[in-house]
């Protein structure tokens, strides 16, 4: 059974599953084989485990890992929030509209 510190990615246990995603390409069967085992007898979380298996199953059937950077930061699980102010602009914004009529005494149908 694999230990922590055996395993080929650094910081496996808080990565978020969008970076295990691009770094589980440049892992090779074996590695990912690991990566099950240890996933399964630890957290055992099952999007993490369709993700290693859906990949072990491409290498299995020909694939070959990719070049990437398996110590690379993780990306964020949310993208932040846009830096600034609304893009509206005087230019852009929508013209101003009356109220509605409805329930105004000057509408038709209405009791004055």
């Amino acid at each position: 059974m694999s230990t922590h510190d055996d395993l080929p990615l650094a910081d496996y246990d808080h990565l978020p599953l969008s970076a295990l995603q691009h770094r589980i390409r440049a892992l090779t069967e074996e590695q990912l084989r690991q990566l099950l085992e240890y996933e399964r007898s630890h957290a055992n979380r099952l999007p993490v485990i369709e993700v290693l298996t859906a990949r072990l199953h491409q290498l299995e059937s020909g694939a070959t890992p990719s070049p990437g950077e398996p110590d690379a930061e993780p990306l964020p699980e949310r993208p932040s929030p846009p830096q600034g102010g609304s893009p509206v602009t005087p230019q852009t914004a929508a013209e101003p509209s009356p109220p509605p009529r409805h329930g105004h005494p000057d509408h038709p149908g209405q009791s004055k």
